[in-house]
């Protein structure tokens, strides 16, 4: 299992924020995402929303950090991305 995570550099709701994804499967973000206690409701079309004060956790529980646009390549090489206004 490799899920991963760019760095809190993502303006929103007065927090900085940072994507997890997997280049896998959307069961496999979503478990890994559920056992670091991150809400459902921080799902966006393709990856999670996770605010700054929460990135360590994710990577203590083994999120591989990486930059923003390997991240989107990533994601996009495995037929995952889904930018808005693409159908789920």
């Amino acid at each position: 299992m490799t899920l991963y995570i760019d760095p809190p550099t993502w303006p929103g709701h007065g927090r900085m924020w940072s994507h997890l994804v997997s280049d896998v499967s959307y069961e496999e973000l979503h478990t890994f995402a559920a056992s670091i206690g991150c809400p459902p409701r921080a799902f966006e079309r393709d990856h999670y929303d996770l605010p700054s004060h929460r990135y360590a956790d994710a990577v203590a529980a083994g999120a591989v950090e990486i930059g923003s646009k390997e991240l989107v390549r990533r994601l996009t090489t495995a037929g995952l991305r889904r930018p808005k206004g693409r159908p789920a």
